[in-house]
């Protein structure tokens, strides 16, 4: 199987965990030629197969689930108690406990491959890290096409050994989580912007590229294609569509003026992650322990009650650097705009080299 069997138009919606990426949203992203995916990440192996069968009901055109790798425990339980005394004033506004630390962060990995091996699903991607060849191969073995997750050409040269399809390759620009496959806090802030890493890892694997970072419009889509890219992946852009399970008020937030910017952040996590920079992350981020998912499963309960009590304030605003760009379209519409969008932008660049040979 290729990456262009899989949809009609090299555009893939962004596995966004926590519900955003809904069955809804993927169905009507597959519907209109791109490539759906539906994220596993923080559900059960059960809340994983059933949102499965619902998008098999949705659509029977081809679709993917993305897998978050196993984490290591933090090894340091007092760093993390720091900052749970951190947030107790947090626990008091919001009136509801921390959550606790559990140490485990396989996030039901096992249990989920062994539904995607028993009954396969076109294609499955990885996030924080790169499977074992042998998970590859299983898949290899009943047809479904795997994709791993890469922010440097290292990454990428691991996930070409152990035997990928094909590597998303994540600029710095991305919203949400940075799929580092090893979260060292001496590199935070260095990542590599889209268009470069592109050219890093077209240079050093010869596996075909899905572009994310910070793409918003059909002609950035163009530009990742000139790059080196096979196709391009959003989820800021999608994020606001009505079919996305984002909470009204993260949708909201995109093109408030109020959120000017983005910034990556340990505050709700424990694992660096873009955001809309609101009050949480100004005041927790530069104390927040490189702790994943310990920080998240803290702060879980915070998050939920900042978006019942109506407050984005104290919510993880996950967005890309292209947030300003969002346009609140149905996401089957999106597509076919973005679609538009990056044949224009083509046909533009053809005439633009047929002119300069021509004045040559």
């Amino acid at each position: 199987m290729a990456l262009t069997d899989l949809c009609r138009y090299p555009i893939v919606q962004a596995p966004m965990a926590g519900g955003v990426s809904a069955a809804g949203l993927a169905a009507a992203v597959c519907e209109a030629g791109g490539l759906g995916f539906l994220a596993a990440g923080y559900k059960t192996a059960d809340g994983m197969y059933q949102e499965i069968k619902q998008l098999r009901r949705l659509t029977g055109r081809p679709f993917g689930v993305n897998l978050f790798m196993p984490q290591p425990p933090h090894t340091d339980p007092a760093v993390i108690d720091v900052y749970r005394h951190q947030l107790a004033g947090e626990a008091t506004w919001y009136e509801t406990p921390l959550g606790e630390a559990d140490s485990g962060g396989d996030d039901g990995y096992e249990a989920k491959l062994a539904i995607l091996r028993d009954d396969p699903v076109p294609a499955v991607s990885f996030t924080f890290g790169c499977p074992e060849p042998e998970v590859l191969a299983g898949f290899a073995a009943v047809g479904t096409y795997t994709v791993v997750t890469v922010t440097t050409p290292d990454e990428a040269l691991a996930a070409q050994s152990a035997g990928a399809d094909a590597v998303c390759v994540q600029g710095i620009e991305a919203g949400g989580h940075q799929s580092t496959h090893r979260d060292d806090p001496q590199a935070d802030g260095s990542g590599i912007g889209l268009l470069t890493l592109i050219t890093l890892v077209r240079e050093a694997v010869r596996l075909p590229i899905i572009a994310t970072g910070g793409l918003m419009r059909g002609a950035q889509i163009a530009a990742v294609l000139a790059a080196g890219a096979d196709a391009a992946q959003l989820g800021t852009a999608f994020l606001a569509c009505p079919e996305s399970g984002a909470d009204p008020l993260h949708k909201q937030a995109l093109t408030n003026p109020l959120f000017a910017r983005t910034e990556l952040t340990r505050a709700f996590s424990g694992r660096p992650a873009r955001g809309l920079v609101n009050r949480f992350m100004r005041e927790h981020g530069p104390y927040a322990p490189a702790a994943y998912p310990e920080v998240h499963q803290i702060t879980t309960g915070l998050r939920r009650a900042a978006a019942a009590a109506g407050d984005a304030q104290g919510m993880a605003l996950w967005a890309g650097q292209g947030h300003r760009l969002a346009r609140e379209l149905p996401a089957g519409q999106l597509v076919e705009v973005l679609a538009a969008e990056l044949d224009a932008s083509l046909a533009a660049l053809a005439a633009a080299s047929r002119n300069m040979r021509s004045a040559s």
